[in-house]
């Protein structure tokens, strides 16, 4: 069995690298993948309004369906950037949505998979928005409010995420913060933590390698995921073909 985790794409644009390549991924999944996590992030931002303004993710739409029309399972954990999904998800692409992290049993592992927004206790002014964010009164706006507040609200989410996003990194030491949680799930009974968000890749055991820790850096630059084969996590870096399809 075959398990792929993919997290932090931010896809804007059909035009842009990031977009191109992850179609050639995704299209190099057909016929040898098992099950596609998704560990949010995908888009650079997503809310499931019911007249799909989002048309420029069609070509990704279109090639999650082949993959899942293909026998392979696809589970989707919410970001910080797509979340509220809608029924486009979980009707047309049989997706198993998460809007939080869960435990799950993957080849006998027992992983606690998580986007990571979560992780960071101490970021108190993010963990408020996203309470907010996630409330059933957002969920119903989406579903009942036109689709041009989703530009309103994507320029809101943008500002804030790309204002604060280097004050962030030179205030924590995400790896320790990663690394430090990571250890509250082994005290669990877990024997791994899958995380993105960060935007930083690396594979590392603790615990007497006991346990093993996969954040999945990002599909931006990177061109990093993760990949689970035989119960063994590793982390994967993705090369692109000299003259993408």
């Amino acid at each position: 069995m075959r398990a792929i985790f993919l997290a932090d794409a931010h896809l804007v644009s059909p035009t842009d690298n990031n977009y191109r390549h992850l179609l050639n991924f995704l299209r190099a999944l057909e016929g040898n993948t098992d099950v596609l996590y998704i560990m949010g992030d995908l888009f650079d931002f997503w809310l499931g309004f019911p007249s799909h303004p989002f048309r420029q993710f069609d070509p990704i739409l279109d090639a999650l369906e082949r993959l899942v029309g293909q026998g392979c399972r696809l589970v989707y954990f919410e970001g910080n950037h797509d979340f509220h999904l809608g029924p486009l998800f979980s009707e047309r692409l049989r997706a198993e949505v998460h809007s939080s992290p869960a435990t799950v049993t993957i080849q006998g592992k027992r992983l606690f998979l998580c986007h990571g927004d979560q992780i960071n206790r101490y970021d108190r002014a993010y963990r408020l928005l996203r309470y907010t964010l996630r409330t059933g009164l957002v969920a119903a706006a989406v579903r009942h409010l036109p689709a041009l507040w989703a530009l309103k609200i994507k320029t809101r989410l943008q500002r804030h995420s790309q204002a604060s996003y280097q004050v962030k990194t030179a205030r924590w030491d995400y790896r320790q913060i990663i690394l430090g949680f990571a250890s509250s799930r082994h005290c669990l009974g877990c024997d791994g933590l899958v995380t993105g968000h960060f935007h930083i890749a690396f594979q590392e055991k603790i615990n007497h390698a006991t346990f093993t820790v996969l954040s999945l850096g990002d599909w931006m630059g990177q061109l990093t995921y993760g990949e689970m084969l035989d119960g063994e996590l590793r982390s994967m870096s993705y090369t692109p073909p000299e003259k993408p399809n």
